[in-house]
């Protein structure tokens, strides 16, 4: 299947979540989130590769509103230490680049200050959000530090490389299972939440989109890292092959698949999720081309399961229109006593067509197998 009439088609019907309009100086408007990041992530890859300017005017007609001169965030809240709002700001160093418009410089330092101040864990990993205090997510390694160790890269002189090292080395220390080779949704320092284990402060299920979002931190990170600094590139690639090996022992024969919850195949109610499986046939085929993956033993797995995804969670509606399904919407754990993070839980969350997150990580997945190909 040719994908791209479908990713233009899904830009152009495009405008945002509704879930996230509200109104803003008298104006509606979409409030900036890490959703419409992925989509403004996998639509750069794409456009790079290509040089199809539908790509990029989809972004600048997505993006420029919230820019301020500046480089004030209309929507953003800094106070709230979210660093979900991170990971949308991905896109400015595209944008800087493409436009050379001074604001999508001064937005990069707009959300680096945010990092500056983001409160941590004893560990020295950040808050995931003020909400939830002392935790950290998997989920936030993606949010935060692909955005974080780029802008080491182009505007501090790689100088806290060591603390993202840290804060994956201490996620890796506090959140992997080393007999089921799998990542832990979050961690509670105090142990203290419903969802928290009262001994180790871990969430009780590995939840697959969770884990997918650590492969996707772990491989960008991997080639943002300067081959100048061996030893960070190289732990990146160490930790990127520990847990691309854990996650593809759950793959499910069938189907090529994964789970909602990837260690429960038999659980009833457990379902085949597109995110999460295109969230790892991303880090693998990335993680080939990268040479931190043997592609002799690892390219033909990300490339089966990113064919699956299409022929088994695409669809045909009776108007000829093309659907991604099978989607979680949305996970997570409480801040107070909802979302306690059991099997019920997991398993009660909505499941979704098009979905923006599956469909970004659909771009970065096609944008990957374009490169090798």
């Amino acid at each position: 299947m040719n994908l791209i009439p479908f990713f233009k088609e899904y830009m152009k019907n495009y405008e945002g979540l509704d879930d996230y309009l509200v109104e803003i100086d008298g104006q509606s408007m979409y409030e900036w989130n890490y959703e419409d990041g992925c989509l403004f992530v996998g639509a750069s890859r794409l456009y790079k590769l290509t040089g199809d300017h539908e790509y990029l005017d989809f972004i600048v007609k997505m993006v420029s509103p919230y820019i301020e001169e500046d480089g004030a965030i209309k929507s953003y809240h800094r106070e709230e230490y979210n660093l979900d709002f991170i990971n949308a700001g991905k896109i400015f160093y595209f944008l800087y680049d493409e436009t050379g418009e001074e604001r999508y410089r001064k937005a990069c330092d707009t959300l680096m200050t945010q990092l500056i101040y983001q409160p941590r864990l004893t560990t020295g990993n950040f808050w995931h959000k003020l909400i939830y205090p002392f935790q950290v997510w998997l989920d936030g390694l993606y949010m935060g530090q692909p955005f974080y160790m780029e802008y080491e890269n182009r505007f501090n002189e790689r100088k806290n490389y060591s603390d993202i090292m840290n804060q994956f080395n201490q996620a890796r220390k506090l959140l992997f299972d080393e007999k089921a080779g799998l990542y832990y949704h979050a961690y509670d320092e105090y142990k203290d939440r419903k969802w928290a284990d009262p001994v180790t402060g871990l969430s009780p299920n590995f939840w697959l989109r969770s884990i997918g979002w650590y492969l996707m931190a772990l491989v960008d990170c991997c080639e943002l890292a300067s081959e100048e600094i061996y030893e960070v590139k190289a732990r990146f690639g160490e930790l990127l092959r520990e847990a691309v090996h854990g996650i593809l022992k759950y793959q499910d024969q069938e189907s090529r698949l994964f789970y909602q919850l990837p260690a429960l195949p038999e659980q009833e109610g457990n379902y085949l999720e597109t995110s999460g499986s295109l969230m790892v046939a991303y880090a693998v085929l990335k993680g080939c081309r990268l040479g931190a993956l043997l592609e002799e033993k690892y390219a033909a797995r990300g490339r089966e399961i990113y064919d699956a995804v299409l022929e088994q969670k695409i669809y045909q509606a009776d108007d000829g229109a093309y659907h991604l399904s099978g989607t979680c919407a949305v996970a997570g754990l409480g801040p107070r006593t909802e979302r306690d993070g059991s099997i019920t839980y997991y398993l009660s969350e909505p499941v979704v067509d098009d979905d923006v997150k599956a469909m970004g990580v659909l771009m970065m997945v096609t944008a990957e197998l374009m490169k090798m190909e």
